[in-house]
């Protein structure tokens, strides 16, 4: 079977960010192994003037400067991308990387993950001359509702995200299918009928996250206790049902203490909404 690679470029004023970032780890790993290919492409090389400039002042005034939509056109151009009017997105998509985007989640990893190669265009000073975003660009993302200095470190994020989703970049697979924020849940994937009597089939506790959109559960390991705290003991029972609902409280709780918002989308059973009434009534 063919393995599944996945081409990411990236288009910065900084190329040279890129050398450290993906060198190691889990996304390393991918790279040397072929699963994962990425390049970073200098934009100032596709620029005319001897400055080899990329941006300008704004039109209609304010402060900063702008990138210039030439040189992003012609660097996505050189890479040989389809124009945007006949573009399969389902096999090369455009990205623009601002502030102003729709927001990264785990569910757009997942979708980004199914493309064959991604072009990254990474926003930097002011902002991107609206036209890049308009008549280039597929999508427009932002990681998360802060500011940063630059589409590189939102590239680095994308990038590994996405790449940790394909087949065999993981040593365990489910690693990524139940952790936080992961659609599928342990009860579904072990496909138990539904007239069954659940609680004795179910699966033992992963080491990972059966989220179902939820926040992961807290995670202990050796020593016992350290520093006067201690691991709890139903986590060394042995009773595996006991440990499952443990878990699945601690995940309920996490998730309703620091992301109520992922409530409203997660899948939820009534004994999930019991556990749900006694954690409110608590705090």
């Amino acid at each position: 079977m063919t393995m599944k690679a996945i081409q990411f470029d990236i288009i910065t004023v900084f190329p040279q960010f890129f050398e450290s970032p993906f060198s190691f780890g889990v996304l390393g790993r991918a790279i040397a192994e072929n699963r994962v290919r990425v390049r970073a492409h200098n934009l100032r090389d596709f620029t005319n003037d001897r400055h080899k400039t990329v941006d300008d002042r704004p039109f209609g005034g304010g402060e900063g400067m702008v990138l210039k939509p030439e040189p992003m056109f012609l660097a996505v151009e050189s890479l040989g991308i389809a124009e945007k009017s006949v573009r399969d997105a389902s096999r090369e998509r455009v990205v623009l990387l601002s502030a102003q985007g729709k927001s990264f989640t785990q569910a757009t990893a997942r979708e980004l993950a199914q493309v064959e190669r991604i072009v990254f265009l990474c926003g930097r000073y002011e902002g991107v001359d609206e036209r890049v975003n308009d008549l280039l660009a597929d999508t427009e993302l932002s990681i998360g509702d802060y500011v940063i200095s630059g589409g590189e470190l939102a590239a680095a994020v994308i990038v590994d995200a996405v790449s940790r989703l394909l087949p065999g970049v993981l040593g365990n697979q489910d690693s990524s299918r139940y952790e936080s924020f992961a659609a599928e849940s342990a009860l579904a994937s072990a496909a138990i009928p539904a007239d069954r009597d659940v609680t004795s089939e179910r699966p033992h506790p992963r080491s990972t996250c059966d989220s179902g959109g939820l926040l992961d559960y807290p995670h202990y390991t050796r020593p016992p206790e350290f520093r006067g705290a201690g691991v709890p003991a139903v986590l060394s029972s042995g009773n595996h049902e006991d440990i499952r609902r443990w878990r699945r409280r601690q995940s309920l709780s996490k998730t309703l203490q620091n992301r109520p918002d992922l409530l409203v989308d997660a899948t939820l059973t009534e004994e999930d909404r019991a556990l749900l009434d006694e954690l409110r009534h608590e705090t």
